[in-house]
């Protein structure tokens, strides 16, 4: 499909409070589900912002792994984003399609998940990339590149002939949204966004409402 031509359809047809699904999670999934049917290079690509203890914040592209009662992805937990995360679990992602002009933006604070969800997950990569998660200690300072190759050629000897173990330090955090918003781009700037919002008196119930462009 001509990603131009589909984003000046969604342009053309905008969103209107009738198109939204009364759950964010399933229309995210019914987003999700569209843009990759359009073509749009990763969809599953996200910047996941972190701030530190003082505030200070960062950010970073990662892939989401699953969807559950949030957003899924895996890293070391010795990284930047795990230090952080670690002293102030309280995560943002965005999803930039912005070869189809929309945006889903997320708020709310991070936990790990189990270490059973992890080893699943850490089971299914392909074995050059478990390797690398016990070569690499992300996020640490290196000399250079001979330090990688040397603790790969290690990993790969301690593990010859059997299956790579999960590091410890590896496993996967979920982002739980108390704010998910969902932007389509108009021309002249005048795009409609959605924004949902956890209703304080109903743990699993969404309050929805129009956002200014």
């Amino acid at each position: 499909m001509d990603l131009s031509s589909h984003r000046a359809d969604l342009e053309a047809r905008g969103l209107d409070r009738a198109d939204l699904r009364d759950d964010p999670l399933a229309q995210f999934a019914s987003w999700f589900d569209e843009v990759t049917a359009a073509g749009v290079h990763q969809p599953e690509a996200m910047v996941v912002a972190t701030a530190d203890a003082a505030g200070r914040p960062t950010a970073r592209h990662v892939l989401l792994k699953g969807v559950d009662s949030g957003f899924v992805f895996f890293t070391s937990y010795e990284s930047q984003k795990g230090a952080e995360l670690e002293v102030n679990p309280n995560g943002a992602i965005c999803f930039p399609w912005n070869d189809v002009s929309r945006q889903v933006r997320v708020v709310g604070p991070v936990e790990r998940v189990s270490a059973e969800d992890s080893d699943e997950y850490f089971a299914t990569r392909p074995r050059g990339s478990q390797l690398g998660a016990w070569a690499s200690h992300q996020s640490a300072v290196i000399a250079d590149r001979s330090v990688i190759e040397e603790r790969l050629a290690a990993a790969k000897a301690r593990f010859e002939a059997r299956e790579v173990e999960r590091p410890p330090y590896w496993g996967g955090f979920r982002v739980v949204p108390v704010e998910i918003e969902f932007w389509q781009g108009r021309p002249s700037r005048l795009h409609d966004r959605f924004r949902y919002v956890r209703d304080p008196g109903d743990p699993s119930g969404w309050h929805i409402e129009r956002l200014s462009p």
